[in-house]
């Protein structure tokens, strides 16, 4: 398929500046921008989009091979664009289909080769509120309360928020890819098919309307390709100047229904990439519409892949969303926070000194830490087997700014971090990544014994070396002589660090 791509000159003047971009790995559509920060604000440079349509016959929770195909593709020619991006300074994400995969890996361990770069597949509610960052950057910053509506390939997100704030968020199973395989599979039109669609897109909807309906805000916008290219089908019609409203909804059903078939759909203003979804959109629109009491909708061009890249750059300029959402989780579970601290920098310090040898990156290192600092918060639902509330807890938790990868792999580290290893815990890891991911657990679980030696300062007065398969750790004859049960402990620990693939050797240091 063709993508579309715009290209934004660069000036000389600003070549220095940083460069940073985002992939949106979309159910029907993949989305990259290349943007140069200037002055604090975004400047795109490059903005592509390709139909790939991902999740098109997706059955059994498994992508279809032709799709993989058509994905990796478009990645590869993604990716003469990234030449100039630092990998740090390129983030990738994944929406429903890759959520819905069971064969996820099958594609993004591939495009991840290509990429340079892992493929962040998101909970639908992170990706409600990259939504809502990236249309935010494009309105007024003004005191109306917004719902922004964002109907992609297999999910549509629904956003309350205040200026720069997302207050609600939601994500529901309805996409124009996904309603146009159910609904209209060989891709015949008719009023029946078409109430149908709406008629479940409004069941769906209407799980929601209380939170979301009229009463709860002043302005609706809508943000994607499907609710862009209606506005262009009205607009384009001469039923409106700009925006959607009802009756154009209506109107442009009646004109979709004199069509017998998607190919036969002839509207000016209709590219080919969306010919085959437009019907499953305007149904799902016209719910919408409906449910929740929308009376007028204005579109923006900001999205989850620009919402990717402010998410990114506040990551790098020290705005981390997700110290925010671990702040957040320590307060909800009155986690001892002094004891969290303490484990956090025991985490730290060993991770960075085994970092060069064991090849731990920055965000596998601050991803070490933030668990470390939330080791104890199942202790809020009992004592007893913490770590495996704890692991239940952030595995199945709104986490805002983290991926799914990022809690399943801090919900497994949890469960390992005491007591037995389950069998399960590595089973479907593979190679090197089930190589980090041990030394990472034999990191976490020498710094939760090492709390027991008291409060940590930021460099504590021992030092590890890691080489290979083996960890030797240095403690002064001091340190030893007063914490002999840590050192007892640790040396208890060796047979299950052994089981994780790493021997443990303490050494004694002289003071």
């Amino acid at each position: 398929m063709k993508p579309e791509l715009s290209v934004l000159p660069n000036d000389k003047d600003t070549a220095a500046e940083p460069i940073f971009a985002a992939i949106d790995i979309g159910s029907n559509s993949f989305h990259l921008i290349v943007a140069r920060l200037e002055h604090g604000e975004v400047r795109p440079l490059h903005v592509l989009s390709e139909k790939v349509q991902l999740g098109k016959d997706l059955r059994n929770h498994r992508l279809a091979p032709e799709a993989i195909e058509r994905g990796l593709a478009c990645l590869e020619r993604f990716q003469q664009l990234l030449l100039s991006v630092k990998p740090q300074q390129l983030r990738a994400v994944g929406t429903n289909a890759l959520r819905q995969a069971w064969n996820r890996a099958d594609f993004t361990e591939p495009a991840e080769a290509i990429l340079g770069t892992p493929i962040d597949v998101i909970y639908g509610r992170e990706e409600a509120r990259l939504v809502y960052l990236g249309v935010a950057h494009t309105l007024s910053d003004d005191e109306k309360s917004r719902l922004v509506v964002d109907i992609g390939g297999g999910s549509t997100e629904f956003i309350l928020g205040h200026r720069f704030e997302p207050k609600r968020l939601e994500s529901l199973q309805l996409g124009c890819v996904s309603y146009s395989d159910t609904f209209f599979p060989d891709g015949r039109l008719s009023k029946e098919r078409f109430r149908k669609a709406y008629d479940q897109a409004s069941l769906e909807i209407s799980h929601i309307r209380r939170n979301f309906k009229h009463a709860h805000w002043t302005e609706a916008v809508g943000s994607s390709g499907t609710l862009q290219a209606i506005e262009l089908l009205i607009t384009t019609a001469g039923w409106r100047s700009e925006g959607i409203d009802w009756k154009s909804l209506k109107k442009l059903r009646k004109a979709l229904l004199k069509f017998e078939s998607m190919d036969d759909i002839n509207l000016e203003g209709l590219n080919d990439r969306r010919r085959g979804v437009i019907a499953a959109g305007v149904a799902i629109t016209k719910a919408i519409f409906d449910g929740l009491g929308v009376e007028v909708m204005r579109t923006s061009s900001g999205a989850l892949r620009e919402g990717v890249i402010y998410d990114l750059m506040g990551r790098l300029r020290h705005e981390d969303v997700r110290e925010r959402t671990i702040q957040a989780m320590l307060q909800r579970y009155s986690v001892d926070q002094p004891t969290a601290k303490t484990v956090g920098n025991y985490a730290r310090h060993l991770a960075s000194q085994t970092a060069s040898s064991w090849n731990l990156l920055d965000d596998d290192i601050e991803l070490l830490v933030w668990t470390a600092r939330l080791h104890e918060v199942g202790v809020a639902i009992s004592q007893k087997h913490y770590n495996r509330h704890s692991a239940y807890l952030i595995e199945n938790s709104d986490m805002p700014g983290f991926s799914q990868g990022d809690q399943l792999t801090m919900s497994r580290l949890l469960r390992g971090h005491r007591g037995k290893l389950p069998s399960y815990l590595l089973e479907d890891i593979s190679g090197k990544k089930r190589e980090k991911f041990s030394r990472m657990l034999v990191l976490l679980r020498m710094a939760v014994i090492l709390k027991h030696a008291g409060p940590s300062t930021m460099q504590p007065d021992f030092s590890a070396h890691a080489k290979d398969e083996k960890l030797k750790v240095n403690f002064p004859v001091q340190w030893r002589a007063n914490y002999p049960l840590t050192i007892w402990e640790i040396s208890e620990s060796k047979s299950a660090f052994e089981k994780l693939g790493v021997k443990v050797r303490l050494v004694k240091d002289t003071d």
